[in-house]
């Protein structure tokens, strides 16, 4: 019962903790939105996030204050360093996720107190696209499902279909930024048709892109710099002949 009772109140006892470390940290930072109790701004893209920092009781209140970000220093106006300083992000980007902002008295590098961006956002999947790929070529679709929070799934269909890896000879791999769909020596009869990536996020639901695939005939290729090489071989070889056979040309042409 004993070793219950700890583990129920170690999470309380550790946040009472961590508040009673930020109110004595030397200085206070005030966010909107505000952040939780390990210092987490919860936001996303496009939104602005507002940072205010100000000596706690135990400096005095009109001494300067540093902004760092991730821990380079950021620019502020004169006006805006000493007993109160603010920093706006707006808008916020995907750059910003993980960020962390800390505010330090000059005077006092221990006197600090840091928060940290969490952007969210959703998989940049919609639209379509047309792709036209010839026969017994290979086949790539290429489908972002970069997110924050990650998806929790992907799947790719055919004609409306579930995407039959066996029988068309796909393959599918996942890297956690892109899913890729790939065949090889495609045919008509099993590879041309609309595809579909969809990707499922836990907080912004499905999202989805279409590839239209054409199938064109395979064309012949000639390998250009044989082809070159044996075309100067022909011009210098005439040239050559033409040479040989220049007195006899002349004494005709007389």
């Amino acid at each position: 019962m004993k070793s219950k009772m700890e583990l129920m109140f170690r999470p309380l006892l550790f946040h009472l903790l961590l508040y009673c470390a930020t109110q004595t940290s030397g200085v206070i930072i005030q966010t909107v939105p505000p952040s939780n109790s390990e210092g987490i701004i919860e936001t996303q893209l496009d939104k602005t996030v507002s940072l205010v920092c100000q000596p706690d009781g135990s400096h005095e209140a009109d001494e300067e204050l540093l902004w760092l970000r991730n821990g380079a220093a950021v620019r502020l106006t004169e006006e805006n360093k000493m007993g109160r300083s603010s920093v706006c992000v707006t808008p916020v980007l995907y750059e910003d996720n993980g960020a962390t902002f800390t505010c330090r008295l000059r005077k006092n590098a221990t006197a600090m107190a840091s928060v940290t961006l969490n952007v969210s956002y959703p998989p940049q999947l919609s639209g379509s696209e047309e792709v036209s790929v010839e026969e017994q070529s290979m086949l790539v679709l290429l489908c972002d499902i970069w997110a924050n929070p990650s998806v929790s799934s992907v799947s790719w269909s055919l004609n409306g279909s579930a995407v039959d890896l066996l029988a068309g000879g796909f393959s599918v791999t996942n890297d956690g930024f892109t899913s890729t769909l790939t065949a090889d020596r495609v045919e008509e009869s099993l590879h041309e048709g609309t595809y579909q990536c969809t990707a499922v996020s836990p907080i912004y639901g499905t999202h989805s892109r279409q590839f239209i695939v054409t199938l064109t005939e395979k064309t012949l290729k000639i390998p250009l710099m044989p082809f070159v090489a044996g075309l100067v071989v022909v011009f210098f070889t005439a040239l050559l002949a033409f040479a040989s056979r220049w007195s006899r040309i002349r004494k005709w042409c007389k």
